[in-house]
This record gives structure tokens, C-alpha cells and sequence, in this order.
């Protein structure tokens, strides 16, 4: 039977939505000027993987969770389904067994089954794909849902209990495994940002030699810190300038918060630093209570650095064959 002539009913009832369950994609471009983010996924890799595992198109919508996710109910025709991340989630079967899942796997699911994500696992995102994607409408251009403007599929909204969520047809998925290896973290490469010389010498020489802690004030739109206090010795304000995620903006109470995904996209703290895209994914996926040290390197290097990174990328994705 051709999979694209007929019209789908299958769908997930959402049994439990999870701390901050979003459907994202690549990002909405070319808004900031109407105050909208890019925002999209945090962990750009393990979305692109979880799609291309799945034998979606790159840039279909994912469900991305925080820390503890959904609990989905299936009803439909099978069709496979694939988690990414180190994610501790579990299949319950329709026959009232329970199996173990497993990240970077395409895993059967057959009508009458729940997925319960229960939590990432020293990390804090996830990302959930099905075959033939998620029945959705995009806003502006994209199926990033940006919460605190209300703007995305859902209504711009997080997945609430009760809810239903209609999905495309399928196609064709075989199965897929990928072995990821998740390397340690041992620092953030950052160049200096436009206000460096606002602080003074054993500031700037604190934040490169000292840890500092996320602490439990870290969402999709900014990661507080703790730690070693930035002297500001010109001006706690300047004149409100654009923003781009991964800047690092110091307040008056001089500990530095990191501009994710949802920033603001204009602000008036002094700019300390800029973490290289290179090293974004890592950053978004430090649970709150670790640590961070800073690393400065100049910005031919952070560019270099990027190209590794998009080259590695690339030659993941090329290993699902």
C-alpha cells in the first residue's frame, strides 16, 4: 500500500506534559526586528539526529522536553519512533509490559502504547520524533515555539495534560542505531565581548580562572550564574543594543547570565563575553548545580572551531545510512 494516499487518524493523547515540552525545529529567521528570537531547538546536533534517524526531513518539528518529559498515549497504525539525548524513558506496551528504551534507536509502537519520558539524565534536553512528524501548522515560517511571546504551534504553548496531537502520515523508517559517545565538558570557549574593558583586570581574570555555578534561574531564554563577582568599573548600563544567544550580559549584582535560545533580542548590560557556537549545544545541556569554567580564545579561532563542529555534525548524520 502507497503510505501517501490515504489520510492518517492517528495520534498521541498527552497523559502528562512535562516540565517545558515544546515543539521546535531549526529556528524562525530574519524577526528579531520585531522583537522575536531565533529560537528552535537548544541542541541543534540531537534534534538534526533525531530527525534524520526517524527518516524525517531536517527541519520537521521535534518534541523537545526539559529535565523530566511527556507521557504520550498512542493510538494508530505502528510506526517507529526515536529519543535523543541521555534520556531514561521507558516503553508501556499495550499487553501491559514495560521495555527500557534506548536513545539514537528507532523503536516500534503499536496502538494502545506509551512513551513516559521520565527524565534527562545529567543533562537537561531531550528530543522526541515519530515517523511522518507531527500534524502542524508553521508560524512565521517555522515550528519553533517561543512561549513567552505566545508565538509557535500550540498556540505558542507548552503540552498540557489532556491534549491530542494529530500527526502526518507515515513513510518509510527501517531501523536505525547510532552509537554517540557524550564527551566531558571541561570548558566554554568564549571571545570578549563588546564591553570586556568595562570590568576591571581581576574581574576579567576571575571569570576565566574561576568556576561558576547555573544555578536553578536557567531557562530556554537565559542561564543564570554564581560565582566570583565582575567588578564593573565603568557602568552597570549602557545604551540598549541587540542580542544574539550565547551573550553574556553582566548586571549590577554582577554575576553573568548567558542569553539562550528565547533571549531578549535587545538589552543595556555590559557584554563580558560571547560563547562560541562551536560549543552551544554543550552549554544548554549543564544541569543547574554544575559548574562552568570559561576559556578565552580569539574569534579566527571560534570561527575555525565552528567549522569542526558543522563538519562532525555532518559526519554523524552521514552514518545513518
Amino acid at each position: 500500500m502507497n503510505l501517501q494516499n490515504f489520510m492518517t487518524n492517528d495520534y498521541f493523547k498527552v497523559i502528562r506534559g512535562g516540565l517545558n515540552s515544546t515543539f521546535q525545529d531549526n529556528g524562525r529567521e530574519n524577526l528579531y526586528h520585531i522583537g522575536l528570537p531565533f529560537s528552535g531547538a537548544m541542541d541543534r546536533r540531537n534534534f538534526l539526529i533525531a530527525n534524520k534517524l526517524i527518516n524525517n526531513d531536517k527541519n520537521d518539528a521535534v518534541i523537545e522536553f526539559a529535565l523530566q518529559g511527556p507521557q504520550l498515549k498512542y493510538f494508530g497504525e505502528s510506526r517507529n519512533i526515536v529519543i535523543t539525548g541521555n534520556v531514561n524513558f521507558k516503553i508501556l506496551k499495550n499487553n501491559k509490559t514495560q521495555n527500557n528504551g534506548e536513545c539514537y534507536k528507532t523503536i516500534e509502537i503499536d496502538d494502545g502504547d506509551t512513551i513516559d519520558i521520565v527524565s534527562t539524565n545529567k543533562s537537561v534536553y531531550g528530543y522526541f520524533s515519530i515517523n511522518g512528524g507531527f500534524k502542524l501548522d508553521k508560524v512565521w515560517n517555522s515550528y519553533s515555539t517561543t512561549t513567552r511571546a505566545k508565538v509557535g504551534p500550540n498556540n505558542g504553548d507548552k503540552l498540557k495534560d489532556g491534549q491530542e496531537i494529530l500527526l502526518n502520515n507515515p513513510n518509510h523508517s527501517p531501523f536505525r542505531k547510532l552509537n554517540i559517545l557524550n564527551s566531558k565538558i571541561e570548558f566554554i570557549r568564549v571571545i570578549k565581548g563588546t564591553n570586556f574593558d568595562y570590568f576591571s583586570k581581576q574581574s576579567t581574570k576571575d571569570f576565566f580562572s574561576k568556576n561558576y555555578e547555573v544555578t536553578k534561574l536557567t531557562d530556554r531564554m537565559g542561564m543564570r550564574l554564581n560565582g566570583s563577582r565582575l567588578n564593573n568599573i565603568k557602568d552597570t548600563n549602557i545604551k540598549s543594543e541587540g542580542l544574539v544567544k550565547g551573550t553574556i550580559q553582566v548586571p549590577a549584582d554582577g554575576q553573568p547570565i548567558i542569553l539562550l535560545s528565547d533571549h531578549g533580542t535587545i538589552g543595556g548590560y555590559p557584554k563580558i563575553g560571547m560563547t562560541i557556537s562551536a560549543d552551544y549545544d554543550k552549554l544548554v545541556q549543564i544541569p543547574p548545580g554544575s559548574k562552568i569554567k570559561f576559556k578565552e580564545i580569539e574569534l579566527k579561532d571560534a570561527e575555525n572551531l565552528y567549522k569542526l563542529y558543522d563538519m562532525e555534525t555532518n559526519n554523524i548524520l552521514n552514518k545513518v545510512l
